[in-house]
């Protein structure tokens, strides 16, 4: 099963979803399929998945009849094979107990050889004919009814239905005398379609086991960087209505092989899109956000060491004699470098249309002075700005941007400080280098729960009440010798 199928069905029956009993596991992602969104899926995955059906080779029919006055006649239908497949009507509607996927007025030609003997008593010579013939199946339905329960935070297929049934269909010969034994082989009309039903339910039953297989072994996490990674383990009961199938994810960042402690927040299902048509929504709290902050606070990840600035003389005591006369008279012509890490871990805060963000941070300028580091000043910083957010590929990113800042001085080994005098400088390092800093990281974004050969097209984003809502249309990215194609 190559691995474009493989995606193309999981991303199918990774939505199907059906109530279970409640769970205390807390939720801070949430994604909802739209109508929209779960019939684009339903169209790839036909147009991806008739192809196992064509060309393929069915059971031999072999069987005795008997014919007055002929006698007992052996006939052998043999490399019966499916060429053509075609499916008029299709639809996938979300049920009480899963998802059901069905086509209808779906059509298909068969092509097959034929061969009879014969000989009685009364014909003691053995007489035999061959031929090839084709097959028309008109009107076939097929419908499959599959559920998932979320066991250990993966998903479990279970079929509910698969079968296939075919209204009719018509044998034509050729080669030999035919035209004289279609009627022995309309005999075999029921046994015919019997067979076609039987292989390609089988065939619908071995592609779910496949894909059983391949759910179990779906990651937990999705890797961000050597660091983090965001924990997608499915967690509480799914999203189910007439029109569309959700579910909830854990959502937070961990730090890899080891998990992070737990938030008190949760969310508030369904996913509210202000555009219905849209294919996907999803939901992040924001404790995700605080999950990461946290994460990378604590692996002592927000330190930077400042050693270049656009105005290069604020970094020898010579830059500061006049606005910090002690630190050039302890220390003249020394050169510097600036220590700025943050004391704890961000905070953000998501309302309507606006999310509000507040660092707080420690700037400590150090003296070089022969091959050791003074530390000489501390001073706290509180940081305010607003954040906008943007989808980067699949990837929501976000771009920072400082409405104020207050300090104050921590500690000094060169005496009381002026901050007044001081506060200019600070500013102009918190601008040109910090914020550039952390805009080039939080710019590339995290990813969002998206399978592996789906992109995000016409993102919307809102916020509300301690979430960012993504609504968004799908495409399906493959790649072909190199050169990708898109599907939409």
């Amino acid at each position: 099963m190559s691995p474009l199928i493989r995606h193309l069905i999981l991303i199918s029956f990774l939505l199907i979803t059906h109530p279970h009993p409640t769970t205390s596991d807390q939720s801070f992602i949430s994604v909802l399929i739209t109508q929209n969104g779960l019939d684009f899926i339903k169209n790839l995955l036909i147009t991806k998945t008739v192809p196992k059906i064509t060309p393929s080779p069915l059971s031999q029919i072999d069987r005795a009849i008997t014919v007055p006055v002929i006698g007992n006649v052996h006939v052998v239908l043999s490399d019966i094979s499916i060429y053509r497949f075609n499916v008029g009507l299709s639809q996938v509607m979300p049920r009480a107990n899963g998802v059901t996927i069905s086509g209808s007025e779906v059509t298909c030609d068969l092509s097959m050889k034929w061969h009879y003997s014969c000989g009685s008593s009364p014909f003691p010579i053995s007489v035999s004919d061959s031929g090839t013939a084709s097959i028309e199946v008109d009107g076939m339905e097929m419908v499959v009814t599959l559920g998932l329960d979320i066991r250990e935070g993966s998903l479990k297929l279970s079929t509910i239905e698969c079968n296939c049934h075919i209204h009719d269909i018509s044998v034509d010969l050729d080669g030999g005398a035919s035209w004289l034994y279609q009627g022995i082989l309309d005999a075999f009309r029921e046994e015919i379609v019997s067979t076609v039903e039987k292989a390609i339910t089988k065939i619908l039953k071995i592609e779910i086991s496949k894909l059983e297989s391949l759910l179990q072994s779906l990651p937990k996490q999705i890797p961000v960087d050597d660091l983090a990674s965001l924990n997608v383990t499915l967690v509480n009961n799914p999203f189910l209505s007439d029109t569309s199938l959700g579910f909830e994810i854990n959502g937070l960042f961990i730090e890899n092989k080891t998990y992070t402690r737990s938030y008190g927040n949760s969310l508030q299902p369904p996913v509210h899109c202000l555009d219905p048509s849209k294919m996907i929504g999803m939901a992040i709290d924001e404790a995700v956000f605080k999950s990461a902050f946290a994460l990378y606070y604590n692996a002592m990840f927000m330190h930077w060491t400042v050693d270049k600035l656009p105005e290069q003389s604020l970094l020898n005591t010579a830059g500061w004699r006049f606005i910090v006369p002690e630190l050039y008279r302890k220390y003249p012509n020394d050169n510097m470098n600036l220590n700025l890490s943050l004391s704890e871990p961000p905070a953000v805060q998501i309302s309507l249309q606006k999310i509000d963000a507040v660092i707080y941070a420690d700037l400590i300028i150090n003296v070089l002075e022969a091959d050791n580091t003074i530390p000489v000043v501390c001073i706290s910083l509180v940081i305010t700005g607003t954040s906008s957010v943007q989808i980067t590929g699949n990837n929501l990113a976000a771009h920072l941007k400082m409405d104020d800042f207050t300090m104050s001085l921590k500690w000094s080994k060169i005496g009381t400080l002026h901050m007044f005098l001081i506060q200019p400088v600070v500013w102009t390092i918190v601008e040109t280098v910090f914020l550039p800093y952390v805009n080039a990281r939080i710019g590339i974004g995290f990813p969002l729960p998206i399978i592996s050969g789906f992109m995000l097209r016409n993102a919307e984003i809102t916020t509300s009440d301690s979430r960012i809502t993504v609504c968004s249309d799908v495409t399906y990215e493959e790649l072909f010798d190199g050169i990708r194609v898109y599907d939409s």
